[in-house]
């Protein structure tokens, strides 16, 4: 172990404060890379059991009050803060900033809201200092042998922090899963919408799940089969892999399935609903991610089931499953469309924002580096890569042709294991919602007609005709005849 007073005069290369979970593997995944590492934490024992428990990882710099971390870093310096998203980390920033040069660079690895990133970096900015607002996904164990790292801010910035932040990330075919994402922002954002794609694709394997197991009556563990051998194919992924050893896990204490013991009540951070609400904000239809969004605060609504369950009729009859494997290959089929929607839509709303904020998001690059390291890590990104590489605008990816034909292939699955869920009385929020958004976007008429002629019965607010340009109104308390407004 190294004594906290070994490389007090090294001068580091990088520093990192906040010294919990992430920012203690995030610290050791740079000093494992031979960069020498400042530390400091605000209670600091957690520097001290971190240095003596993996000083063998490489050079740390320990310190116990800011202006001595802040001394001991290279000029320019760079500093990562690793704390609690909102008024922690302006905290920090308020007692860091005063400490620091023109031209030193502030890296936010949170999960901050991306308003408030972009909020510090102009305010950082007009102090000649680089605010670097950057996504981090992975998990603990990411953090500390990979993750994928989304960072925003200055090119400039960039030339300093990147090279360090792509020999830290994760890599795939020996390419990094870390690339400069765009100015302000644009780098919390993207890790935001990546959350908000997690939340779908983590609702739909657990509608999947429901659907095996309300169809075919079958066991956590054979269930945990079926994942098994999915993810060997086309829905190979972390999220796919980690369900099928949770399915396969027995409880210590009760010898039961451990699924079953878990109270059906899941939690969310906050992220799913920034995602949510901003795709309200910029109007892009997020369906998928609000449906999973919605169904955990459904399973959190405690008083609605309780007065609910038992009350309210099903109408329903047993659901026979006449062939096993046709109906696991139907399910398997609508998770893989279903999923393809989500990350449509989340792709959508990137380039929806880069568009409002001037980011010039590279979403080719986006789905590059969330390819490995990142929690939605999937086989099927490198096909999202190759759709952006064919054309870099795509406004739809499931138009490219390898979506269009895989999600056509399962099709009539998907409708198939919708309708039975409806009839059987199985909620299927995401499943349902995906397929609507589907049929939607390839509608040659929306009744949306009908929605926009109730507008301008009610308050006027005019219409455009199919057969003519320009904006018009009907006096529909008058004569009904219609006048063009512009």
């Amino acid at each position: 172990m190294a004594a906290m007073s070994n490389d007090t005069t090294a001068v580091a290369d990088i520093g990192v404060t906040g010294l919990a979970v992430m920012g203690r593997n995030l610290a050791r995944n740079l000093a494992r890379h031979s960069y020498t590492v400042a530390l400091h934490n605000r209670t600091h024992a957690r520097t001290v059991s971190l240095v003596e428990e993996h000083g063998d990882d490489g050079t740390f710099v320990p310190s116990e009050r800011l202006e001595d971390f802040v001394a001991s870093l290279k000029r320019p310096r760079t500093v990562i803060i690793m704390v609690k998203a909102g008024a922690a980390t302006d905290a920090v920033i308020d007692e860091l900033v005063p400490l620091l040069e023109e031209g030193d660079i502030v890296v936010d690895a949170g999960n901050a809201h991306f308003p408030d990133t972009i909020r510090r970096e102009e305010a950082l900015r007009a102090q000649g200092l680089h605010f670097v607002g950057t996504g981090v996904s992975g998990g603990e164990e990411g953090a500390l042998n990979g993750p994928s790292i989304m960072p925003g801010g200055t090119r400039e910035s960039y030339a300093t922090l990147g090279p360090m932040l792509e020999d830290i990330s994760a890599k795939v075919d020996g390419v990094p899963c870390c690339t400069y994402v765009g100015p302000g922002g644009a780098g919390h954002f993207v890790k935001m919408v990546h959350n908000g794609i997690e939340y779908a694709d983590m609702q739909l394997i657990a509608e999947a799940y429901d659907l095996l197991r309300q169809g075919l009556g079958a066991s956590a563990a054979e269930i945990g089969d079926i994942f098994a051998e999915w993810n060997t194919g086309d829905l190979e992924s972390f999220l796919i892999e980690i369900t099928a050893d949770v399915l396969h896990h027995v409880d210590a204490a009760t010898g039961s399935a451990f699924v079953d013991v878990v109270l059906d009540q899941a939690e969310q951070k906050g992220t799913g609903r920034w995602t949510v609400q901003n795709g309200l904000d910029l109007g892009v239809p997020i369906t998928g991610i609000a449906e999973a969004t919605f169904a955990r605060a459904l399973s959190g609504s405690v008083p609605q089931r309780e007065a609910a369950r038992g009350t309210l009729p099903a109408h329903t009859a047993a659901w026979e499953v006449k062939d096993r494997d046709v109906f696991v290959e139907d399910v398997r089929r609508a998770l893989y469309a279903s999923k393809v929607v989500a990350y449509s839509q989340g792709f959508d709303q990137i380039a929806a924002a880069s568009a409002e904020y001037g980011w010039d998001i590279d979403r080719g690059a986006m789905a590059r580096i969330w390819r490995g390291g990142c929690i939605i890590r999937a086989r099927f990104l490198n096909r999202i890569t190759e759709a952006y590489e064919r054309d870099a605008g795509l406004p739809l990816l499931l138009a490219d042709p390898y979506f269009t034909d895989a999600v056509a292939d399962g099709l009539q699955s998907w409708r198939r294991i919708v309708a039975g869920a409806a009839q059987n009385g199985v909620p299927t929020p995401a499943f349902s919602s995906s397929l609507a958004y589907y049929d939607g976007v390839r509608a040659e008429r929306l009744p949306a007609a009908l929605i926009q002629a109730q507008r301008d019965f009610f308050g006027a607010h005019t219409y455009r005709r199919v057969d003519s340009g320009g904006v018009f109104h009907t006096e529909w308390s008058g004569d009904r005849s219609e006048t063009q407004e512009s």
